[in-house]
């Protein structure tokens, strides 16, 4: 039985997340997505959780409201990360791990599980949505750039 994961903020969720989830779905005989909390928008994320339930009713959804604050390549980042992650899925036996980041064999390596790197087909990330919205509002389903609209709207106010 394969059972694939991958992580993320999803802040916000995009066509990109969306290729990568699609190929971890279609691959696996379960698939899991850990998304996290984070400072990096004031969307919730329960609201983040709820597009990732809404387009893809098979993937288990865990909310990560407590994830480490340190990011980086470095081994001390690495480890904090992994071991957080170790504990999440302590009680899920998973094979496969999915992501399209260079810190994917990190965390394949130390969980001991298979590294499923997905090329990045669609050239756009969470950080240029949120910095120009109106400009990347392609790469977004229409209901998560009306509701990331909302959510922008109620921060400048």
């Amino acid at each position: 039985m394969n059972i694939g994961f991958t992580i993320g903020k999803f802040a916000p969720l995009h066509k990109g997340h969306e290729e990568l989830i699609k190929k971890g779905i279609a691959e696996n005989d379960e698939f899991y997505i850990l998304i996290n909390d984070t400072n990096v928008t004031n969307i919730p994320l329960e609201t983040r959780a709820k597009w990732l339930k809404e387009l893809f009713p098979k993937a288990h959804i865990i909310l990560g409201k407590n994830p480490p604050k340190q990011y980086g390549m470095d081994e001390k980042s690495i480890k904090i990360q992994t071991d957080y992650l170790k504990e999440v899925f302590k009680d899920i036996p998973v094979t496969r791990f999915y992501s399209s980041e260079e810190y994917g064999k990190f965390v394949a390596r130390d969980l001991g599980v298979e590294d499923r790197r997905v090329t990045k087909r669609i050239p756009i990330s969470a950080t240029l949505i949120r910095n120009d919205v109106e400009t990347n509002k392609n790469y977004l389903e229409n209901v998560i750039y009306k509701e990331f609209k909302l959510f922008e709207n109620k921060a400048i106010s």
